[in-house]
């Protein structure tokens, strides 16, 4: 077996694109936390794209009350 070692200088990031998302809804940070049943300070967090651990609970009640699919929340960017 060959190993392989990759480094990994810059692999990209993923975004959280929760503000512009609600903006083309027109949806608030306070709807939506009404919407899910979940906390505020959550939600900012998720809108400010200041996420360490994604929950992808979280992320899936996001797309079930927004009708949208995952691409419309999180993205890869290289």
């Amino acid at each position: 077996m060959n190993n392989l070692v990759y480094v990994l200088e810059d692999f990209g990031k993923i975004d959280i694109k929760l503000k512009e998302l609600l903006a083309k809804k027109g949806i608030s940070r306070n709807k939506l936390c009404t919407m899910m049943g979940s906390n505020y300070d959550l939600i900012t967090r998720y809108y400010n794209n200041k996420v360490t651990r994604v929950d992808l609970e979280i992320i899936a009640k996001i797309c079930f009350v927004l009708n949208c699919d995952i691409t419309d929340v999180i993205e890869y960017k290289k």
